[in-house]
């Protein structure tokens, strides 16, 4: 079984955790320490009844390839490591600057895919882009991001679906990298 490492359950990675799913190659564990929210019907992948439970355990209950559902946050390098690939899916920066600190290249022992999402815009970085950009990268405030952005008053036509965007095409990365298939693109933005 191929292993990954989901950071974040919220709107792009409850979308990413099905779509591996149903693949059926792969075997996951997902650490969030958030709870489902009502707000977070219209735009996560979640049901009512998940609504005041830990959003590791409503996809746990949904999804067969998850092995371990962890509500916490990712601290520490040590929990990084034995996983083929780590994918962040978070909404804050903190979490991406471990996993930035990584390194880049092949070399490195850890492998990471960093997928984004805001509003219109959605983006896919991986530990084969130019380490001259992580400044770049990782520019921004600290805090919490709703994939939505920041103009969302919570009404369904307000609704953006990027992070369902960049959670397919982060699946058809894993999917060509796990296969050998060594020229995935190392980063992408996309803006609709």
């Amino acid at each position: 079984m191929r292993k990954i490492m989901i950071i974040g359950a919220g709107g792009i990675g409850s979308y990413l955790v099905s779509f591996l799913d149903r693949i059926g190659l792969y075997d996951i564990t997902v650490f969030d320490d958030d709870d489902v929210e009502i707000k977070n019907l219209t735009y996560q992948n979640y049901e009512e009844e998940d609504v005041g439970h830990k959003k590791v355990s409503g996809l746990e209950s949904k999804f067969g390839s998850i092995s371990k559902a962890e509500p916490y946050v990712v601290l520490v390098k040590q929990q990084l490591e034995n996983y083929d690939l780590v994918v962040c899916c978070a909404d804050n920066l903190s979490v991406r600057r471990l996993l930035y600190r990584e390194g880049y290249g092949e070399d490195i022992q850890n492998k990471w895919l960093d997928l984004r999402s805001q509003g219109r815009n959605a983006a896919l970085i991986s530990y084969k882009t130019d380490p001259t950009l992580q400044d770049a990268m990782l520019d921004g405030p600290d805090g919490s991001f709703s994939c939505q952005g920041t103009d969302w008053e919570g009404d369904a036509e307000g609704i953006d679906t990027m992070h369902i965007a960049i959670a397919g095409i982060a699946t058809q990365w894993i999917q060509k990298w796990f296969n050998d298939n060594n020229d995935v693109i190392d980063k992408m933005v996309v803006n609709v």
